[in-house]
């Protein structure tokens, strides 16, 4: 009788591990296998990833278990949260309770797809099971993340909300409006957000900008074409070579000198989001823009919240507030 051959530097069971010959002793040693679940095993060697703890939650649940929801969206690329609890959906009736792993019974059949080895809620699906988990600001993001990777359209998602009768679909309903196609990354969703729900005219995603001439200047993450200002997101000034820094600088200039206002974010200006929208207003004042300045509702302080109340503005002062990035 041979015995199976066990890679202990993925999850495996207790029966798996019976039937390639160990002991129930030899699993019980913390200096040779890690537990991970109840009857889930790994070599105490393995620096344990987000992967391996999806897999391990895979075999901790039922037979016909996939991941789900926000553990879904993770392995599709976007973290929303933290690692816990891992989700999984399942038809099968379990009162199994564990602490890292959040259960939810289905009762009709669950389209997923492989991801990286591992059975994951099909797209649209992850979208419409995270809607009353997260916010509306995360949940376009999710949308846009997903329509950046080629894995949904904005078709397709209206069409499946309008469909089906699943929790969620009604908060999808009530986003489809703000998503757009063209964003590549959840920042700049945020960024384009903030603006728009303040009541500023909504900004244009990742737009080629060309001279008068109609030679390429730049493609900016957010345009206002007809004012010509550019607000980008740079979240990596701090990991960029001397070349790069060089050849950023050149392209700003670039931009300035055909008449382009460039507003640069970082992921410290996020912090203090009002006074990031007040920049924008600031320069759509200077190219002419008539129109109330930004409003920011209750939701709206819920949805971007200020992280550093030390650099907010004196909202009696807002009139002739200058941001210390206007230079």
């Amino acid at each position: 009788m041979t015995r199976d051959v066990l890679d202990t530097r993925r999850p495996f069971t207790r029966r798996q591990a019976l039937a390639a010959g160990m002991t129930d002793a030899q699993l019980r040693s913390r200096r040779t296998f890690l537990k991970l679940f109840q009857g889930v095993y790994i070599s105490a060697a393995v620096t344990m990833t987000p992967l391996l703890w999806v897999c391990a939650a895979v075999l901790a649940s039922p037979a016909d278990a996939v991941i789900s929801h926000q553990t879904a969206l993770r392995l599709y690329g976007l973290e929303l949260g933290g690692l816990f609890p891992l989700h999984v959906s399942t038809r099968t009736r379990t009162h199994a309770r564990r602490a890292d792993i959040r259960p939810h019974q289905r009762l009709a059949p669950i389209a997923t797809r492989l991801v990286h080895g591992v059975p994951v809620t099909a797209p649209l699906r992850t979208i419409v099971d995270i809607a009353t988990k997260v916010t509306p600001v995360e949940l376009i993001q999710a949308a846009e993340h997903l329509i950046h990777r080629g894995l949904v359209t904005t078709d397709d998602l209206g069409a499946y909300a309008m469909a089906h009768h699943l929790d969620g679909v009604q908060r999808v309903r009530r986003v489809l409006g703000w998503i757009r196609e063209g964003v590549e990354s959840p920042r700049e969703t945020t960024l384009r957000l903030m603006i728009a729900f303040s009541r500023l005219p909504e900004p244009r995603c990742n737009l080629v900008i060309r001279d008068a001439d109609g030679r390429f200047l730049a493609r900016g993450d957010l345009v206002y074409l007809d004012l010509r200002i550019l607000i980008e997101y740079d979240g990596w000034h701090h990991e960029r070579t001397a070349h790069q820094r060089q050849s950023d600088l050149a392209r700003r200039e670039r931009l300035e000198a055909a008449g382009w206002r460039v507003i640069v974010v970082t992921s410290h200006d996020l912090r203090t989001p009002r006074v990031v929208v007040w920049r924008v207003h600031q320069a759509l004042v200077a190219r002419g823009h008539i129109g109330n300045g930004p409003t920011f509702s209750v939701m709206w302080s819920t949805w971007f919240p200020t992280l550093d109340p030390g650099e907010e503005p004196d909202p009696q002062d807002v009139g002739r507030f200058v941001p210390r990035h206007a230079a």
